[in-house]
């Protein structure tokens, strides 16, 4: 079997001296866990031609660096979904030194089937009880030491949020990692009949195999066998004796059949939740429990038709009104502080070592350009992520995803990409990769060609800075019902022309938590670490490039070309259109780019002059428009690039590039018939 490795994981491999992996089923905590044990410093991770993310951190305890590897929430480690796979990579690929299995207290018994899968692979184990807070409260009661005991590993009960119990369960995760002698220990028996076929075709193996797939134990490869699990069925055809091992293996499972009634691979999944079940039974008391908690009274109005969706509708606007107050107020606060403190001295400097020459003047554009990160971009995708991550910890984007699933699947999704669609308002980079959470390529691709249609915070500057202010709000308002009604549009077609249908939401609902501000920053820190190292380097050299353009003189040789697209289809200047043209590397610079262009080319204009100066409002509102629809930048197209491959991504780019100047001709007939 071939095995992929990973680079950064070999990083933290080669700095630490223990390896452990947290695993868990989704919504249980662990993101929670890994932030309070990791801190800042965290890596993530693909497995080749996967989506799917590892996140990598280092901490320190008793003098010793142990890596944390945070695998995705799975509900178990078959190989059907992207997620199981990775963490079941994770895992037998990884090779960590202890698997930290999180459990949720409040559902116990499903928890425990993903615990007893790792412990059906031969993995070392600690599992912590987590949310035992919110359990108590709702009058489940766990016997921690019982529970340690049925399961045969440590137990720790904690309280993720606080940081309750979690200097103990990596106490005794390290306890576990430092034992000398071969962690073989099996706590649990299926029913007898299905136990002593496992145990004879695990010696069957160990007689005719040679080398045993990750290093797995003949009893752990037999499970996966009897599971139908295709990548160790494949591997096993590598084998030099594989038709009689599949013979074999073949002929202990129809046995299993004929007494059940029912595949093999059904069977061990029934017998392996029964035993969750009578575990988690034996171990847990539940006392009365009458009166609701906020958070599930909360649940219950956000979940509900009549309630949910006019209290959406309220948190939609309180989210607008926030970006653009909150991010208005720290732009103008990183503007003066950027000129003051960094972009002023440093182009002075550049003027100063280089003379003035094209070269010099290109890298005070290059210079802008990373202003125009930190005093536009950052500030309002801060404020943004800093809602987004509350808003996921308390549990309200579970409500958002119910609420809008019936909707979503119209336009070939399901409610779970009303997220990344929402996250698409800060900025469409980070967005495109948050189609990660969709389980099917035609998803992501509708996705992707919606989120690029959604007016990000730099195109939005563009409708607010152009239209609102030369032609009037409810012209920009418009405009933005233009946009949405494109938006669905758009969903509507691709539903219908994509092959295929969209999946199901099967996702798990559970009242509202009080979120951990500390989780939040941290998710806050990564996103804008993402949009920082991708599109930033991108926004930096287009804005160099565009220097070099406009200071040689090349980027006026383009206007007359230009003239007969601009003028007679899309009725604005051709330095509108060429301005448009070169916002694709930085689209925020739009306006400002356009000014400039037009004082260089049109006689009587100057950088300081009005729009209306020279250009129309009917004008205006087309190059608003058409910037507002074609693809947003280059680093947009770079991460769709890296997400979707060449094609797909470049069919994106010309459907929007069609769409835009398709719709901008008839903004400009129907202002010449108006």
């Amino acid at each position: 079997m071939k095995l992929e490795r990973l680079e950064q994981l070999e990083k933290i491999r080669a700095k630490a001296e223990y390896i452990f992996a947290l695993a868990g089923n989704p919504n249980v905590g662990k993101s929670t866990i890994f932030n309070r044990i990791t801190g800042m410093g965290v890596m993530t991770a693909n497995y080749p031609g996967m989506t799917v993310e590892l996140n990598l951190g280092l901490t320190e305890m008793d003098g010793l660096n142990i890596g944390i590897v945070d695998l995705p929430g799975t509900y178990a480690l078959g190989a059907i979904s992207e997620d199981q796979m990775v963490a079941r990579r994770g895992v037998l690929q990884g090779k960590p030194d202890v698997v930290i299995v999180i459990l949720d207290a409040n559902n116990l018994a499903r928890n425990l089937y993903l615990l007893l899968q790792f412990l059906d692979l031969g993995c070392p184990v600690v599992a912590a009880l987590n949310l035992v807070d919110q359990a108590e409260k709702t009058g489940v009661h766990t016997d921690v030491e019982l529970l340690s005991e049925f399961l045969g590993v440590p137990v720790v009960p904690t309280v993720g949020v606080r940081g309750d119990g979690l200097d103990e369960l990596m106490h005794q995760s390290l306890q576990l990692a430092q034992r000398k002698e071969e962690y073989i220990t099996i706590p649990f028996s299926y029913a007898m009949d299905i136990e002593s076929r496992i145990r004879r075709l695990a010696r069957y193996l160990e007689r005719k195999m040679t080398d045993i797939p990750f290093g797995l134990s003949a009893r752990a490869l037999a499970i996966l066998l009897l599971e139908d699990d295709e990548e160790f069925i494949t591997a096993l055809r590598e084998d030099a004796a594989s038709e009689e091992l599949i013979s074999y293996c073949g002929k202990i499972a129809d046995e299993i059949e004929v007494e059940h009634g029912e595949k093999a691979a059904l069977i061990i999944a029934r017998e392996r939740h029964g035993i969750a079940g009578s575990i988690a039974s034996n171990v847990q008391e539940r006392g009365e429990y009458d009166r609701p908690r906020l958070g599930e009274r909360l649940w219950e109005y956000t979940t509900s038709f009549k309630t949910g969706l006019p209290i959406l509708l309220v948190v939609m606007g309180l989210i607008f009104l926030a970006i653009f107050w909150g991010g208005g107020a720290l732009a103008d606060l990183f503007s003066e502080f950027w000129e003051a403190v960094i972009g002023g001295p440093l182009n002075r400097g550049i003027e100063s070592l280089l003379g003035a020459n094209i070269f010099s003047q290109s890298l005070g554009w290059a210079v802008d350009g990373l202003g125009a990160v930190l005093e536009i971009a950052l500030p309002y995708l801060l404020v943004f992520y800093l809602i987004l991550g509350f808003m996921e910890d308390s549990g309200y984007l579970n409500s958002v995803a119910f609420l809008t699933d019936r909707f979503m699947h119209r336009l070939g999704l399901h409610g779970r990409a009303v997220i990344p669609l929402i996250s698409a308002v800060g900025c469409n980079v980070p967005a495109v990769m948050g189609t990660r959470v969709l389980s099917t390529r035609r998803e992501r691709i509708i996705a992707c060609t919606l989120i690029v249609l959604v007016p990000c915070s730099a195109r939005v500057a563009v409708i607010m800075g152009g239209v609102s202010r030369y032609v009037g709000w409810a012209q920009a308002l418009l405009l933005f019902a233009i946009l949405f009604v494109i938006v669905i549009a758009a969903g509507l077609l691709l539903n219908k022309l994509m092959p295929g249908e969209s999946t199901g939401l099967v996702m798990e609902m559970f009242p509202f938590r009080t979120p951990s501000m500390l989780n939040v920053f941290k998710k806050t820190w990564l996103r804008l670490k993402d949009f920082l190292y991708i599109a930033a380097p991108l926004i930096v050299a287009g804005s160099f490039v565009l220097g070099l353009l406009y200071e040689s003189g090349w980027i006026f040789k383009l206007t007359q070309p230009l003239e007969p697209l601009a003028d007679w289809w899309l009725g604005i200047p051709a330095v509108a259109l060429l301005a448009l043209i070169f916002a694709f590397l930085r689209k925020e610079l739009a306006l400002a780019l356009l000014l400039v262009l037009a004082a260089q080319t049109i006689p009587g204009i100057t950088e300081n002059s009005s729009l209306l100066d020279f250009m129309s409002k009917g004008q205006i509102f087309t190059f608003a428009l058409v910037c507002a629809i074609y693809i947003p930048c280059v680093a947009t197209l770079a991460v769709l690039w890296r997400e979707l491959g060449t094609r797909d991504s470049f069919a994106i780019t010309g459907a929007t590039v069609i769409l835009a100047l398709l719709l901008g001709g008839l903004s400009h007939l129907i202002i010449i018939l108006i």
